[in-house]
């Protein structure tokens, strides 16, 4: 039994230390709108709106090169103007400075009940799907644009520019369709016919998004919050890794590019897939953490172009994101698979797939998340019971070997080796395997990890209600007193937390009633029992709330399941004949002459 105790401390602790480092590592409002000003004919700077308009923080602006663009200045807008567009799903203001958005809020989703702001800045004013003349170190304009309310749903900004002495107009125009989190940005750039073509160092325009997707978060630590990049190229999506040295450049040309935070996501589809994609996450002023994409147009060879960008800004829910497989949208987009932002990936995903489906429909039954958790515990414990029981008589079987085991320990006590093949023997004679016992607390490590990727990613328990008062989020801690700012010394915590007292407590209840006779004043087994159930309570103390409801329900599971076997083991124990062993008499040593 202490070999099989051994083994099972060992193996836990291996795989729950590899998790948490791999965790560590890798895994409606009033629109608000400003009057115009009657000055008309007031000169226009080009200077960015600030120093954090440049796409790449830090960045040498464009060199200079035969093209060059200076700004039409007549009669043209002098101040700021902003509009609100408010799709149902959406509330988007923009702005003339630059044709650019500065605020995109989903209505339907909140953080401390306010909508969820998908534009995140830090002290500068946010600005995203800028758009600069050039490649990646272009200033952005941020010229006053001429505005144009094509309908409720479509706005439309354009400015003329000269280019090499030519005239050339800028257009972006913007559709947004009801109850949609995609939109449509037309970028068109229309000049003189004598102009031959449109060439900043090898490319005509970057449009770009950032510096952040919100949520607003404290600190990207991988569980709170993270933001992952991916891209989708051949019907396959490929994680990149972006660092603050310097941007990302994919160059294959992906069908769809996207960031990626736990709960929210943007996704670029540029049409056609014909240019650059790069990422970047560069420290930006008054922000924890940036996150951006550019799209770099190449240089056209010609006076005149229009293309064509998609971007979904939203929540990554299976529900938004599948009509864009099966073509139940405005934009009639089949086959884009952009669930894929979503799912899961490693060698456990198809594991957390079934057992999201398996929660989906415990909540279609019951609409509570919390209860949907009970009873998905449940069945794992009833799809568990024959591993667990065999478990059970592999237990009373060790019993009863154990006199003839501790023979032939004493036996060949100086000879391990002899004594190993005797056992392996003995269990070969027996039909007995020892590491029998081990395999349901094996098999339940792997549905745990899968179980804490759900509850911690799954967009439907983002803010899903269990019990009021208590545990409004199952997909955060649950706290019972807050005494932030101050902090409890080594540890940082400053939430007294109710959930991890009552796991450490379940699993001490629980192995106190596993244990046998055997195993009392055992110092394996004394670990087993209260060292282990003490690690996890620190490592556990912060997870999601939904998590701990899974193990604390397991856990008292586990101790009725538990009774019930116990009793079937005395049942079998007494009806099993007793066994008398003879006592190993060793020969009294000779004395030397």
């Amino acid at each position: 039994m202490e070999k099989r105790t051994i083994l099972a401390v060992v193996l836990s602790v291996i795989v729950i230390s590899v998790f948490y480092l791999i965790q560590a590592v890798f895994f409606m409002p009033t629109p608000v709108t400003t009057s115009q000003t009657a000055a008309q004919t007031a000169p226009i700077t080009s200077e960015p709106l600030s120093t954090s308009g440049e796409f790449l923080s830090g960045a040498e602006t464009e060199p200079a090169n035969s093209t060059v663009v200076n700004e039409v200045l007549t009669d043209a807008p002098v101040s700021e103007q902003l509009i609100s567009v408010n799709t149902g799903l959406l509330m988007v203001t923009l702005t003339n400075a630059g044709g650019d958005i500065v605020s995109y809020k989903l209505t339907k989703h909140f953080d401390q009940d306010e909508p969820v702001e998908m534009i995140f800045a830090g002290t500068a004013e946010a600005h995203a799907f800028s758009l600069a003349f050039g490649g990646l170190n272009a200033v952005p304009l941020t010229s006053f644009f001429y505005m144009r309310r094509l309908s409720e749903y479509s706005v439309e900004y354009y400015r003329d520019f000269m280019v090499n002495d030519k005239t050339i107009r800028l257009t972006k125009r913007y559709n947004f369709k009801p109850d949609e989190y995609l939109f449509e940005l037309i970028i068109n750039l229309t000049g003189d016919n004598s102009l031959s073509a449109i060439d900043f160092s090898g490319a005509a325009y970057t449009l770009g998004f950032g510096p952040q997707i919100g949520p607003q978060f404290d600190k990207l630590d991988q569980r709170s919050e993270y933001r992952t990049y991916f891209t989708y190229t051949n019907g396959k999506r490929k994680q990149e890794k972006v660092t603050e040295s310097g941007p990302t450049i994919i160059t294959n040309r992906p069908s769809w590019a996207a960031i990626a935070g736990k709960y929210f996501t943007l996704i670029a589809i540029p049409y056609p897939a014909q240019y650059d994609i790069a990422f970047s996450s560069a420290a930006e002023p008054g922000l924890s953490g940036a996150s951006r994409l550019y799209i770099t147009r190449p240089a056209i060879a010609s006076s005149r172009t229009e293309d064509t960008y998609r971007f979904y800004l939203g929540p990554k829910n299976q529900e938004t994101l599948t009509i864009y497989n099966n073509g139940a949208n405005s934009f009639g987009l089949r086959d884009m698979e952009l669930l894929k932002v979503a799912n899961t990936s490693g060698i456990l995903a198809p594991l957390e797939t079934g057992l999201k489906w398996l929660l989906m429909v415990f909540y279609k039954i019951i609409p509570n998340y919390g209860v949907a958790i009970i009873l998905l515990t449940l069945l794992v414990k009833v799809l568990f019971f024959p591993l667990t029981k065999r478990s059970s008589e592999a237990t009373l079987r060790m019993q009863a070997l154990s006199p003839k085991i501790k023979e032939i320990q004493d036996k060949y006590k100086g000879n391990s080796q002899k004594m190993n093949m005797e056992m392996a023997e003995l269990y070969k004679k027996e039909g007995y395997n020892p590491l029998s016992g081990c395999l349901p607390m094996l098999l339940q490590i792997p549905i745990f990890i899968a179980m804490y990727n759900l509850f911690n990613n799954h967009f439907d328990l983002r803010g899903a209600l269990f019990i009021p008062g208590w545990i409004p989020d199952l997909s955060l801690p649950e706290s019972v007193w807050n005494f932030a700012p101050l902090q409890i010394p080594l540890l940082g915590w400053s939430d007294i937390r109710a959930l991890p007292f009552i796991y450490v407590a379940s699993q001490l209840l629980y192995g106190k009633i596993t244990q046998t006779p055997d195993q009392q004043g055992n110092a394996q087994t004394k670990i087993m029992l209260f060292i282990l159930p003490l690690v996890f309570f620190f490592a556990l103390y912060d997870v999601p709330s939904g998590l701990l409801v899974y193990w604390i329900m397991s856990n008292a599971l586990s101790l009725v399941q538990q009774i019930i076997i116990n009793k079937y083991v005395a049942q079998r124990k007494a009806a099993m004949p007793v066994t008398f062993t003879k006592p190993v008499i060793a020969p009294p040593k000779k004395k030397r002459k």
